[in-house]
């Protein structure tokens, strides 16, 4: 085969590919398919970094597939699928990062985030955070691209900071969390796709949440949780965890001396083996320095218990246990992972990065915008804006 059908080839092969990201079918949270696709997925730590060639493309091609979602289907699709652990995971393989690296998440999201900068308002999509020390920026970004939608940022800020909070104290698996992508539209709605990371297995799992799959922050708000296996966790958030939260929230609003005559009361002390509780835990001067700060804020739910600066995983687990064994609430263990992933890239596998098919997918969907059945003017604009990302 010549060397130029061989590109022809492959290029076909890709293209293929890129259409299903395109026009994956409607969202499994809108079909109520999400249920079927459950498992297991290995998603190791990768150590480097994706080369400048391959991310500056992939910044290119997430910024074409964008903008052909946003066209057909809107913003709100383009959340819908960022929340789908499966397209999630086929689009970084598109984008020709590792198939299984945690790296495909930070990647991504990043390449993402780069690839609609000053197209935000035009395809009414914004993005805000990433990783490490990025993700803590999450509430400036998101305040100043509302400022510019003459919108409110408190809500979109709050859902940022629930969602970061739920993963990191409310859902104890041993997992600390890194990385926090938060992806909105105009309208104001949002998706977090937020990892972690145990020091002990060095594994990855990644946190999905969508907006409208939300209708409590604290009972079952995850549209996807994916790890490689299931740990014992710790899970605040549970729909069986209702009444735990109930006793949670009443213990922090009670006086502390009350609270801590029943746990002196208490004949005596045994602990499940099924969840291990470090002895501070139960340590009467630790819990009367918590239930101070908890009963001078008088939290009236859960949720607004977990939203308090200063309340983590150390003061739930505390709560949770006093819970338990004054009022008999037991908390779940049920871990929160189910879904798993799909394909790919960068690290040669199924095969090394192709870099003159990438140009010819990019280049494609670059044509294909420009054939779009879409008014002269409006076409012409936005062909001009795309323009100035090309070099």
């Amino acid at each position: 085969m010549a060397a130029n059908q061989k590109v022809v080839s492959t290029a076909a092969t890709v293209l293929i590919s890129v259409i299903r990201v395109i026009r994956w079918p409607i969202s499994p949270l809108v079909d109520n398919d999400l249920t079927m696709r459950t498992g297991f997925a290995h998603l190791p730590l990768h150590g480097g970094k994706a080369p400048a060639w391959l991310f500056s493309r992939m910044v290119r091609l997430a910024r074409e597939i964008t903008c052909h979602i946003v066209a057909e289907s809107g913003a709100g699709e383009v959340l819908n699928r960022l929340s789908d652990p499966f397209w999630f995971q086929a689009f970084g393989c598109v984008l020709g990062f590792d198939w299984h690296s945690s790296g495909l998440t930070t990647t991504t999201c990043g390449a993402l985030k780069e690839g609609i900068r000053g197209l935000e308002k035009d395809l009414g999509l914004f993005a805000a955070g990433g990783k490490g020390g990025v993700s803590r920026k999450t509430p400036q970004e998101v305040t100043l691209a509302c400022e510019h939608l003459s919108r409110d940022p408190q809500p979109l800020v709050y859902a940022s900071k629930m969602a970061a909070k739920v993963d990191s104290a409310a859902v104890q698996d041993g997992y600390q969390l890194y990385h926090h992508a938060f992806f909105f539209s105009s309208d104001g709605r949002w998706c977090v796709v937020q990892q972690g990371m145990s020091d002990e297995t060095r594994m990855a799992r990644r946190y999905h949440w969508l907006s409208s799959a939300v209708s409590d922050f604290v009972c079952e708000p995850h549209s996807a949780v994916c790890c490689d296996n299931r740990s014992s966790a710790l899970n605040l958030v549970a729909l069986e965890g209702n009444d735990v939260r109930k006793a949670s929230a009443e213990v922090a609003s009670q006086a502390p001396d009350k609270t801590l005559a029943l746990v002196s009361r208490l004949p005596n002390l045994v602990l499940p083996r099924r969840h291990e509780v470090s002895p501070v835990d139960i340590n009467p001067a630790y819990l009367k320095k918590i239930l101070v700060q908890t009963y001078e804020a008088a939290p009236a739910d859960f949720e607004r218990l977990l939203a308090m600066p200063g309340v983590g995983a150390k003061t739930l687990r505390a709560l949770a246990l006093v819970s338990e064994l004054i009022y008999g609430a037991k908390p779940s263990f049920r871990d929160p992972a189910r879904f798993s992933f799909a394909h790919g890239g960068k690290d040669g596998t199924p095969f090394p990065v192709d870099r003159p098919t990438y140009e010819k997918t990019i280049q494609v969907l670059h044509d294909a915008l420009n054939r779009a059945p879409v008014d002269h003017s409006e076409k012409t604009a936005a062909l001009k804006r795309l323009a100035r990302f090309e070099n």
